[in-house]
């Protein structure tokens, strides 16, 4: 099956169970819309579905206990043997949809249909499927201009599309982010030259923060969950000397704005997002399991003071 097609029979799963999981399902243009937390309430278990829709169903995605002292409650765990697509040619949101007024952080592996972005030049992935599945990171539905708009940079063989949308300050929508520990750590290994392709498996787990009432306020305390409180497990066949020379600069903590809440980042560059240092954006803590020797690296530490104040728990 292929990336588009698993994550299609995903959404068929969210569908048929919509009124256990508070989602909504209507049609737009066309596409097939599944609001996972804008107009409904959405679940948890909503988010996981989110989460896995991503991923291409390419990795397993559950709630487990919040291993970061004094913070307690749930985190989210991602596992997967399939990174490279899973995380890179699908979860990543590299789709940036804009339509007038409308703008929404694009993932899924709707992306490896459209294979637009400059990533799949380096990455296995690119595909050709009869549908195609996106997950939209925003508060707003889509319209038919927003569906059009997707559909236009699909290639013809799609003939179905279906959309998940949540904003992030909701439960599913919160979760669907910080399910991208992994992919935080195998985008930045990307951005730093590394040969992601030596990346065989990942492990992440990272905290699920209280719902934000705002969207500022729900986009610091996700982002804060992986920087902070992310960890992350990566089974890799490498060089040593190479894990031990790009290892450093992974974590969060290598970047110049690490340190602070995301919110007070945010606020810093005068809320936009992209005059924020990108090499931010990893987890807070890297464990490399070189396969190849059997020796392990591990970079960076967890914050759970940073946490706990992001959270509103101190």
């Amino acid at each position: 099956m292929t990336l588009n097609e698993r994550a299609d029979r995903v959404a068929d799963d969210l569908e048929r169970d919509a009124d256990r999981l508070r989602v909504a399902v209507s049609r737009v243009g066309g596409a097939r819309v599944i609001d996972c937390g804008g107009a409904v309430p959405g679940s948890l278990g909503a988010g996981l579905a989110m989460a896995r829709a991503c991923l291409a169903d390419l990795g397993e995605v559950a709630y487990v206990p919040c291993p970061l002292a004094g913070v307690g409650g749930p985190a989210v765990q991602v596992t997967t043997d399939d990174p490279v697509r899973a995380c890179l040619a699908s979860q990543y949101a590299g789709w940036q949809v804009a339509v007038g007024k409308f703008f929404a952080m694009g993932s899924g592996p709707m992306r490896a249909l459209a294979a637009r972005e400059e990533l799949f030049q380096h990455i296995p992935g690119k595909e050709e499927a009869p549908v195609a599945v996106g997950v939209l990171e925003t508060g707003k539905h889509p319209t038919e201009d927003v569906v059009a708009s997707i559909v236009a940079k699909l290639p013809p063989v799609a003939e179905r599309l279906t959309l998940l949308v949540a904003p992030t300050s909701s439960l599913a929508g919160t979760t669907q982010v910080v399910a991208r520990s992994v992919e935080t750590a195998m985008h930045k290994l990307h951005e730093l030259k590394f040969d992601v392709t030596q990346v065989v498996s990942g492990y992440g787990v990272a905290p699920l923060p209280p719902v934000a009432a705002d969207f500022v306020g729900a986009v610091g305390r996700t982002n804060d969950a992986v920087l902070y409180g992310g960890k992350v497990t990566l089974w890799v066949r490498a060089d040593d000397e190479v894990l031990a020379a790009v290892g450093p600069k992974v974590p969060s903590s290598a970047s110049k704005d690490h340190g602070a809440p995301f919110a007070e980042v945010f606020a810093r560059y005068g809320d936009d997002f992209y005059k924020i240092d990108p090499m931010l954006f990893s987890p807070a803590e890297v464990e490399f399991r070189n396969l190849k020797t059997g020796r392990c690296h591990r970079f960076g530490r967890v914050e759970p003071g940073l946490v706990r104040k992001s959270f509103g728990l101190e």
